[in-house]
């Protein structure tokens, strides 16, 4: 290596683009790794992401003006993400009840009582927002015969998706889209990362489990646009919290949240299409 070669090596520094999409692969090499250790390894997947979630959201709940109670965040938020699996025998209305009385009474003697009522709602919707679409990838991973390719695909799907709107939007996006909550994005971008979506489940639907293209298309769409509208979300809790990211955890590249913004919603819908046409085993 000559002399020029070496300093032009030391100086390159992968774009902030560049970084975003391998990150992303590699998040989803580790997720794939976990699922295909069986049901136990997609259990402790969930737990590791789920409690490093809502750890994040506990944090960015206080920049948004009440900070959510770790003693109703956490154990709720967990039994949503296993309510449908290893958690079904408990009932879900007695749990929400219990959450309703146990927790709007606990802020009578507990301290922040004067915020009780914003801090327990703060809660319960951190709880519901990282725990349900946790508990649908596991119904979907765990449905037989194709639950594995059900899971992955969704999460290949989103990752393409996100990864193209990335792409085409830095290079040749011109058209802000939700300009007020997340300047960057563009409409060509969104378009993209829906095509993207679509592509994949033509892929996977069609070629892999050799359904109608038609189902392809339709879930496709479903998960590019929730996908999106879970990314906008998330942006504006950070916008609203006055923050960058959801948190430092890995260096460089922000939060658990930043990573996994896109892909929290995309699962109730492929899992209640897929059962609205009866395809789940």
């Amino acid at each position: 290596m000559t002399t020029q070669d070496a300093s032009l090596a030391g100086r390159w520094k992968p774009s902030s683009l560049t970084i975003r999409i391998l990150s992303a692969f590699v998040i989803l090499a580790i997720v794939i790794g976990l699922a295909l250790l069986g049901t136990y390894g997609a259990y402790v997947l969930v737990l590791i992401l789920a409690g490093l979630a809502l750890w994040e959201f506990a944090g960015l709940s206080e920049g948004m003006g009440s900070r959510a109670p770790a003693w109703l965040l956490f154990p709720l938020g967990i039994f949503f993400a296993y309510s449908g699996t290893v958690l079904k025998g408990l009932d879900v209305n007695v749990v929400l009840s219990l959450a309703l009385v146990g927790g709007l009474a606990a802020f009578l003697v507990v301290p922040g009582r004067r915020q009780g009522l914003g801090r327990w709602a703060m809660g319960m919707a951190g709880a519901l927002y990282i725990g349900m679409p946790f508990n649908y990838y596991l119904l979907l991973y765990t449905s037989k015969p194709n639950g594995l390719v059900w899971a992955l695909f969704t999460i290949f799907a989103v990752v393409v998706s996100d990864s193209a709107a990335l792409l085409v939007g830095s290079r040749i996006g011109r058209h802000p889209f939700f300009a007020t909550i997340s300047p960057k994005k563009t409409v060509e971008g969104a378009l993209a990362g829906v095509l993207g979506a679509v592509a994949v489940m033509l892929v996977g639907v069609s070629a892999v489990l050799g359904l109608s293209p038609v189902h392809a298309i339709a879930l496709g769409l479903l998960v590019g646009i929730s996908a999106m509208v879970g990314d906008l979300v998330e942006s504006q809790m950070k916008r609203i919290a006055e923050v960058k990211d959801s948190s430092h955890l890995i260096p460089g590249h922000g939060g658990v949240l930043d990573r996994l913004d896109s892909i929290l919603f995309p699962p109730i819908f492929v899992y209640f299409y897929l059962a609205m046409f009866h395809i789940l085993g």
